[in-house]
């Protein structure tokens, strides 16, 4: 145990819990911080103040060579090497002195892309949480671990010189790419270390030309994998949770020469409104073992899913054997079908629409959706927004970079590719209401068992989208989204208006000196 504290690089460590088992660590986490049992077994935690990520505070070390490659801007901020090594001081000091939880993890299925992860926290119950979200090594492994890259999460401490140091608060999420350390003050939203790994895998692997992505995949029993992908609360989770498909995992993998690999060990999943008849597989996932974010229970541990007191970003995490149809190596083959999932928030999108390659490259980097209440601090209702490759918020490249890597793996083994709106019909967001997870399954079951290819194809005007006039399970009037809009001029003006927002985002961001990269032709026309 000496040579791990050595390895830790702190000063009067208390005791080191290096990768104790769940059972202990909900045994610390209720004993010592305040953490509850829910009437089916799983722990409840609240993360404080901080229930979402805080996109504003990411930075990454401006240094060589690394910062030749980042995208600096609003989704990359600069910091220097002093503000680093400040904040590491102030980070190291606050763990200094304390009991603490070591937690070393895979993140990758995959055995020639992963990264071995070390976590250094005072928390036991984010500890926890990393032993659901990434890949347990087996005990033999972890006699020779050797992390890869280290995430000091200092939680309970801030920056109190954040205005000094150029930072936009006292909470402070920094990568240091080179020295490959992250460090983490001032949330104790968990999501930051998941999100945080992610970062660094959207770093290193297109270096190493293999394509991570911000989707969810699932496998047929034909052996036919789908991809979907798509921001926090568009249903990635809940639309790759089939009970006749094997999950290959929920939110983040990783495409090479192989096929498709998990990065993760376990699912995070929304709960707001959660109820066993439409979610059957995550309600069941419920047990113990996994972990209630920000939820609202009785004094019997019955869980009110419809509460959003604390927050609209209530979530469960669990490990992926949680859903009994999983596939044991979360892995797959080259997809079949690739499905961009968005919440278009102005009900304009259809419900499905087959996409060609070009509009495949246009609607991948344009990346629209609607930010869902509670996801980031500050968003209480849907919010339209553009999000590069439906992950912008955790590409440190250029997006341009995961773009054509994606274009090249679609011609390469020829993929299906669908934009599957989950967002609004009827009517803008206040007017109309969300489509419905009935008509999304279908959209979703006739894309894969293929049957959406019997269908007969028309045009919708403005978006040039094929969308198919019949689809089993699907009403028809639903299928042409200017049907369900009882004003029917008003759909027209929508329309334009979205189609404008496409056209501004595209041109803003790929169309610059710096950045030429243009399918504005596979967009909308005005």
């Amino acid at each position: 145990m000496s040579e791990i504290k050595d390895q830790l690089g702190l000063e009067n460590v208390g005791n080191v819990y290096r990768n104790l088992d769940v059972d202990t660590l909900i045994e610390h986490a209720v004993a010592n911080e305040g953490a509850k049992i829910s009437s089916t077994g799983a722990l409840m935690i609240d993360t404080g103040i901080f229930t979402g990520r805080s996109p504003k505070d990411k930075f990454f070390v401006n240094q060589d060579p690394s910062n030749k490659y980042i995208a600096w801007g609003d989704i990359n901020y600069k910091v220097s090497k002093d503000v680093y090594e400040d904040l590491l001081v102030t980070s190291k000091k606050q763990l200094n002195k304390k009991d603490l939880y070591v937690t070393d993890v895979y993140c990758g299925a995959s055995l020639d892309s992963r990264k071995s992860v070390r976590f250094i926290t005072e928390v036991a119950w984010q500890a926890h949480f990393i032993q659901n979200m990434f890949i347990v090594p087996e005990k033999e492994d972890l006699e020779d671990f050797k992390p890869q890259f280290t995430i000091y999460n200092a939680c309970k401490t801030v920056d109190m010189a954040y205005a000094s140091h150029g930072l936009h608060s006292e909470v402070y999420v920094v990568f240091n790419v080179e020295d490959n350390v992250a460090i983490i003050g001032g949330t104790w939203y968990a999501g930051e270390m998941k999100k945080g790994v992610f970062s660094m895998m959207n770093y290193w692997l297109p270096l190493e030309g293999k394509l991570p992505m911000h989707c969810s995949a699932n496998i047929g029993k034909n052996g036919d994998t789908a991809l979907f992908f798509g921001l926090s609360g568009t249903g990635k989770t809940t639309l790759s949770t089939d009970p006749n498909r094997a999950l290959i995992g929920d939110d983040e993998h990783g495409w090479d020469d192989n096929g498709v690999f998990n990065f993760e060990g376990g699912c995070y999943a929304k709960v707001i409104n959660l109820d066993a008849e439409s979610e059957p597989e995550i309600f069941g996932a419920i047990k113990k073992g996994a972990i209630l974010e920000n939820v609202v229970a009785d004094e019997n541990g019955i869980v009110d899913y419809k509460d959003s007191s604390k927050t609209e970003n209530t979530r469960v995490s669990y490990p992926i054997n949680h859903i009994e149809n999983h596939t044991a190596d979360m892995r797959g083959g080259h997809p079949t079908n690739i499905i961009f999932l968005c919440a278009d928030a102005f009900g304009v999108l259809p419900p499905v629409s087959k996409l060609d390659k070009r509009q495949a490259m246009y609607y991948f980097l344009s990346g629209y959706t609607a930010k869902v209440a509670g996801t980031e601090r500050g968003i209480s209702e849907p919010v339209a927004t553009f999000s590069s490759c439906f992950g912008e918020a955790f590409l440190p490249l250029n997006p341009t970079v995961y773009a054509e890597l994606l274009g090249n793996k679609i011609d390469k083994h020829a993929v299906n590719v669908y934009l599957v709106n989950t967002g609004w019909t009827g009517g803008p967001y206040g007017i109309g209401k969300r489509m419905s997870i009935k008509n999304t399954r279908a959209c979703i079951n006739g894309i894969l068992d293929g049957t959406i290819n019997n269908s007969e194809f028309e045009i919708l005007p403005i978006f040039n989208l094929e969308i198919p006039k019949t689809l089993d399970g699907v009403e028809t009037r639903v299928l042409n989204p200017r049907n369900t809009w009882e004003d029917k001029e008003s759909y027209d003006e929508t329309a334009i208006k979205l189609a404008g927002m496409y056209n501004e985002n595209y041109s803003k961001k790929y169309l610059t000196l710096e950045t030429d990269y243009d399918f504005t032709a596979a967009g909308p026309k005005l």
